[in-house]
């Protein structure tokens, strides 16, 4: 039965970030530039393709912290859309953040681009990095390829927290903003590190560069824009991957999932509408979801502040989530 179109929000205006409310584009504390990251900048290869990753760990090494953190961005992105929730994962878990291969300094891999095979990169880096089990948080295709780890290897996972997540209407809602933004990504290819940063230093630039994504990029900071999102853009694997996304369907298998399971979600995201989320919770037994109100699709770099709170509280569950809806309160936007 073919599925039923769902349109996603619509972008708002540059004057509509008025009405964002408290916590928008504020940074989180830790501050992440406070941090020198290319101290915990490394490679692994895998299958043969230098993996680029960033490990973080506060707490030192032989300490005996719960399971770590594996984030895993999306499509067009890289290690650095994390960079306002690996500080404060940190503070008490050891976090890694990886450039999947085709995307950030990570080089297309040697077969092809999928979303199994996405997932098997992930769960080989845990292994090379001796891990063992691990909670996951993935936005976007991450949050695909982060369920397809949980469905593939599920002795790897303990919690799962899925931001924004790919895979449910993908290929009948996403395909023509994500084409969209496909076209603005390969557009950017040709500017230079200058360009890159005065187009994050104008609030409009800003906007228009990011608006199918983040629902007031003018709000965002300069830095963060340049930084987590826009230096990202035009990587080779975008197309490859866009085709993976579009061309898989583990809907079916979804219902395998048993690891607790959070989904959070912007009410306003103008790529994968809101309405995925109510589908994950039904098909995930074990799962509920939070609802961010005039939050579009990259949550964690919008209100990093209140996502950081929702998604400490949940990693820090040691028993099953409970399968509620948690109301779209002002908690969860401010």
């Amino acid at each position: 039965m073919p599925r039923r179109f769902v349109p996603a929000a619509r972008p708002a205006t540059v004057r509509s970030a008025r009405r964002a409310g408290h916590g928008y584009g504020e940074t989180a504390e830790p501050n992440w530039r406070s941090i020198d990251w290319t101290q915990h900048l490394h490679q692994l290869e895998l299958g043969g393709t230098p993996v680029n990753y960033v490990d973080l760990d506060s707490a030192g090494p032989g300490s005996a912290d719960p399971e770590p953190v594996v984030f895993v961005h999306g499509l067009g992105g890289q290690w650095q859309n994390w960079l306002e929730n690996l500080p404060r994962a940190a503070l008490e878990r050891r976090v890694i953040a990886l450039d999947l291969p085709g995307f950030g300094s990570t080089p297309m891999p040697r077969d092809d681009i999928t979303i199994p095979g996405y997932g098997r990169c992930v769960n080989q880096l845990c292994e090379r990095l001796d891990l063992g089990r691990v909670d996951i948080v993935g936005n976007s295709m991450g949050g695909y390829i982060a369920a397809e780890v949980a469905i593939q290897f599920p002795e790897r996972i303990d919690q799962l927290l899925l931001v924004s997540a790919a895979g449910i209407t993908t290929a009948d809602v996403a395909r023509r903003p994500v084409y969209t933004a496909g076209r603005i990504a390969t557009a950017m290819t040709a500017h230079s590190s200058a360009q890159y940063r005065a187009i994050a230093s104008r609030p409009k630039s800003r906007h228009m560069a990011l608006a199918l994504v983040a629902r007031h990029p003018s709000l965002l900071r300069p830095d963060l824009a340049y930084e987590g999102f826009i230096r990202g853009a035009g990587r080779p694997g975008f197309e490859s991957a866009l085709r993976a996304c579009l061309e898989y369907d583990f809907r079916d298998r979804l219902p395998e999932i048993r690891q607790p399971t959070l989904i959070v979600w912007g009410e306003k995201d103008s790529i994968i509408p809101v309405r995925d989320a109510q589908e994950f919770e039904r098909l995930i037994p074990d799962s509920r979801k939070v609802v961010m109100k005039d939050t579009g699709h990259i949550p964690m770099a919008e209100r990093p502040g209140a996502f950081n709170d929702v998604m400490m509280e949940f990693l820090a569950e040691s028993g099953p989530a409970t399968a509620t809806d948690t109301p779209a309160g002002e908690s969860e936007a401010a």
